[in-house]
């Protein structure tokens, strides 16, 4: 990771920006990709409150001899070792946990819609809210996020958006949020068919419709995927530490 936000270097007046590689060139930047959830939509913070609560549940009823609290401990290394990637990654893993536990699992994209059906409850009341107004869109966006897509499109860059959410979701949120007109049809999102989706295969397509080298590439994310696959194709990646509750400052974490 060559950028990003960083606790130590943070004021009280403002968010800050430390900089890990100065040596990193400046300038000469062609397109840029945007993870979503966490790098410029809130709509889906505190979707782990979710995740690991529900996990935690299936992995209690085998049977095991853990208590909740080393579950939890447990699936929330792994949950978030896999944030970034798409969800039915980290319900792969839920069955094979099961499947240690001498359970018998369901199928992973059983796992997935009951997660999303859990989650919707938030997810669902934060969108009516900014549909109806009773929600100003602006406390549901990463602050600064808009300004950066408008800049980057004033300056002409193409702009991606890369995301492990599922893609009728993800567009549709993109759509509350009124940032639709930034990335027009490069709106990316994971699929039933997993294998079909992944932000590598998105960073590849970005250099096939572009034309450009991996170096000419930004890339902005809260996960470690984006940034592993920018870095990979010589790009500068930059890391988003975006405290999702108080929309100020960093997250430690």
């Amino acid at each position: 990771m060559e950028t990003h936000y960083s606790a130590t270097t943070c004021v009280e007046t403002c968010d800050s920006i430390e900089v890990v590689n100065p040596d990193y060139p400046r300038g000469g930047f062609q397109a840029a990709i945007f993870d979503f959830d966490g790098t410029l939509s809130l709509l889906r913070r505190n979707w782990q409150d979710v995740m690991i609560p529900m996990m935690v549940d299936i992995l209690a009823a085998t049977g095991t001899g853990e208590t909740r609290q080393q579950l939890s401990d447990h699936v929330e290394e792994f949950v978030m070792r896999l944030n970034g990637r798409q969800t039915i990654y980290q319900m792969i893993r839920l069955a094979e946990e099961v499947t240690l536990r001498g359970g018998r699992p369901l199928e992973p994209l059983q796992y997935k819609h009951q997660y999303h059906d859990l989650l919707w409850r938030q997810v669902g009341a934060r969108v009516e809210g900014v549909k109806s107004g009773r929600i100003p869109r602006e406390e549901m966006t990463v602050p600064g996020a808009e300004n950066l897509l408008r800049t980057l499109q004033d300056r002409g860059l193409p702009l991606y958006l890369a995301s492990g959410t599922d893609l009728a979701y993800v567009r549709s949120e993109v759509a509350v949020l009124g940032l639709e007109s930034y990335f027009g049809p490069r709106i990316y999102g994971a699929l039933d068919d997993y294998k079909k989706f992944s932000k590598a295969m998105i960073v590849e397509q970005m250099i096939r419709d572009t034309g450009l080298s991996g170096r000419a590439i930004l890339g902005f994310g809260d996960g470690f995927v984006e940034i592993e696959e920018i870095k990979k194709v010589g790009g500068l990646a930059i890391g988003v530490a975006s405290n999702e509750e108080t929309r100020q400052g960093v997250n430690d974490w």
